[in-house]
């Protein structure tokens, strides 16, 4: 089992809580722009707006970062509502691609 948890620099003051905090900020929403850049790339390859919403799909990657969060010694629960959060609103983000890319495209024809 890695824990990386253990990875975590022990912090004396609340300012180096909140800077090691912010500097994972940075680095998350980095990742998370680059993920939703490929909700984009979802949108434009399905053909139909009914396969935006892939539920075994989100199973699948749901149970997979419950088990990563484990291997991690990270909380399970909490990277699970985390990613949830980030998947609904993937798949909100999404539709709206799905459509904006459908307009574009009739608008070019």
């Amino acid at each position: 089992m890695t824990t990386l948890i253990h990875k975590v620099e022990h912090c004396h003051t609340m300012d180096d809580v909140r800077r090691n905090i912010d500097a994972l900020d940075e680095r998350i929403t980095a990742l998370m722009a680059e993920r939703t850049g490929y909700m984009t790339e979802a949108a434009r390859i399905k053909q139909d707006a009914a396969q935006v919403h892939d539920q075994a799909r989100i199973d699948f990657i749901v149970e997979r970062v419950k088990a990563l969060a484990r291997e991690q010694g990270a909380p399970d629960a909490v990277i699970e509502a985390a990613y949830r959060a980030m998947i609904d609103a993937s798949i909100e983000f999404e539709h709206g691609e799905f459509k904006r890319l459908r307009a574009s495209s009739t608008q070019k024809g």
